[in-house]
C-alpha cells in the first residue's frame, strides 16, 4: 500500500544533498574533536535541539530498541545523557553494554555515528546534572518510573503531587536515576553529496589510536 500526500507517494520524497564536501584533509585527526566541531556549527545554525540524538540499544539476545535522548556532555572519555536506570534502555545496558549513537541535522545535511560500550558515570557527576535541572524535572524523575505500565495519567499527576508535597523545596539526587557514558570506538561523520555521491569519512578505534577511512556511499 502506497501512503501519498498532495499525489506524492512516500517512493517520491527525495531532497538533493549541495550545501558541503568533507574531505580527509578537512577533518580533524580525533573524533571528538571534529565532532565538536561540527556541533558548534550545528548550534550556530539556530537547529533545533542539536543534541538530541537517537540511542539504538539491544536486549542480551540482540533484540535492538530506539529512541530519541539528549545529549548533555562529550569529553575525551565519551558521549553522555542521562535517564532512569530502570528503563528499558537502561535494563538492556545493563545487561548489553554497547550502544550506536546518530546525530541528524538534516538543515547541514549531515550525520554522525558513533558505536561504542557504555559506562555508568560517577554519582558526582550525576548529581551535578541534576541540581542544574528545573525543579518540576526533579521531581519528575521520582515521580515516574520510566518504562512502567501505567493504568491512567491521573496516577502519574497524583505521584507528581505527592513528590511536590514530599520534596518542597529541596529534590535529591534518586537512586535510580543518573548518567550514562558512550565510550566510541567507532564514529563516522557522513555529508550529504550530489547524485548520492555522499562523503563518509570513519575513524576506527585501533589498539588506542584512531585511524582514518572513507567509505563508499
Amino acid at each position: 500500500m502506497s501512503i501519498e500526500s498532495d499525489g506524492e507517494s512516500i517512493a517520491d520524497l527525495r531532497r538533493h544533498y549541495t550545501r558541503a564536501t568533507l574531505d580527509e584533509s578537512d577533518v580533524d585527526a580525533d573524533p571528538i574533536a571534529q565532532f565538536t566541531r561540527w556541533f558548534a556549527e550545528a548550534r550556530a545554525s539556530l537547529l533545533e535541539e542539536p543534541n538530541a540524538m537517537t540511542l539504538a540499544t539491544a536486549t542480551a539476545d540482540g533484540r535492538p530498541s530506539a529512541r530519541i535522548v539528549l545529549l548533555k556532555g562529550v569529553d575525551a572519555r565519551g558521549f553522555v545523557f542521562f535517564t532512569d536506570y530502570r528503563s528499558r534502555k537502561g535494563a538492556e545496558l545493563a545487561a548489553n553494554p554497547r550502544a550506536a549513537l546518530v546525530f541528524h541535522w538534516m538543515e547541514l545535511e549531515r550525520q554522525v555515528r558513533v558505536v561504542g560500550t557504555v559506562r555508568v558515570v560517577s554519582r558526582e557527576e550525576s548529581a551535578a546534572y541534576f541540581a542544574s535541572r528545573p525543579v518540576d524535572s526533579r521531581r519528575g524523575a521520582w515521580a515516574s518510573h520510566q518504562s512502567q505500565t501505567i493504568a491512567e495519567r491521573a496516577m502519574l499527576e497524583r505521584q507528581f503531587d505527592d513528590v511536590t508535597l514530599r520534596f518542597a523545596d529541596d529534590v535529591p539526587l534518586p537512586e535510580h536515576w543518573g548518567g550514562f557514558r558512550v565510550a566510541p570506538e567507532e564514529v563516522e561523520f557522513w555529508q550529504g553529496r550530489a547524485s548520492r555521491l555522499h562523503d563518509r569519512i570513519r575513524y576506527v578505534l585501533d589498539d588506542g589510536l584512531w585511524r582514518r577511512e572513507r567509505l563508499s556511499p
